[in-house]
């Protein structure tokens, strides 16, 4: 290896590092909001598959919730949706979409490490590409645990992260850590990071959660689970 490809992989390395902050994490999703939301119009099919059957829930908890377009999903079934996000901006998004669709909930600032929703009071949750921005092994773990922690006897939930078998990848055996460029409307990019996922290593994630994997599989580039307490 030449010094100069060294230094490229150093220079790669300290970015990673820098971008899997959570502090950091927050502020990259505070900064890009609201052009973000203009990008993410429509839920997840897999999403409305997995809430396709569902009807008069209790509470409705969505995990990473953006500008709320699962929240909106969730809202059709539920009494009561908590919404929940680490960005501020993104919960002033999803508020201005919930209050245009004429739905309504109530929106959660915290982290997925540790939500401030109590134990067994959640009936059905979705947790959609947000799992892939924390920022090691332990924390994803313990995210995961959380879900676990807030669903009801008996309540589910879906996972996703995003995977190796995504076309921007090459279909690998083994996970990794990587930025992804978001482009403002500007030109200036942002630094997002992602654990990407192989399949092998999120089923391996799930089982050490104290979460019940009822089915995990493939689909669009995701890996997803849906899962039990």
């Amino acid at each position: 290896m030449t010094d100069e490809a060294a230094d490229d992989q150093t220079d790669e390395a300290a970015g990673i590092s820098d971008s899997r902050d959570p502090n950091r994490i927050r502020e990259v999703y505070d900064e890009i909001a609201t052009h973000f939301a203009k990008t993410r119009a429509y839920p997840w099919p897999e999403v409305e598959a997995f809430l396709d059957d569902r009807s008069d829930v209790a509470v409705g908890l969505d995990i990473g919730c953006g500008n709320g377009r699962h929240s909106a999903l969730l809202a059709e079934i539920a009494e009561m949706v908590l919404a929940l996000d680490v960005s501020r901006e993104l919960l002033l998004e999803a508020s201005e979409r919930m209050t245009r669709d004429g739905w309504t909930a109530e929106l959660l600032c915290g982290d997925a490490v540790a939500l401030p929703v109590e134990r067994d009071s959640v009936d059905i949750a979705v947790y959609v590409a947000t799992l892939h921005h924390l920022p090691d092994r332990e924390h994803r773990i313990r995210s995961l645990s959380e879900i676990a922690r807030v669903l009801n006897p008996g309540g589910n939930a879906l996972v996703s992260a995003w995977s190796t078998a995504h076309d921007r990848f090459e279909d690998s055996d083994e996970g990794f850590d990587t930025t992804i460029d978001w482009t403002l409307p500007g030109g200036e990019t942002v630094e997002r990071f992602y654990h990407i996922y192989a399949p092998s290593e999120f089923e391996a994630d799930l089982d050490a959660s104290d979460l019940s994997v009822v089915e995990t599989y493939v689909s669009s580039g995701n890996c997803y689970a849906e899962v039990r307490c």
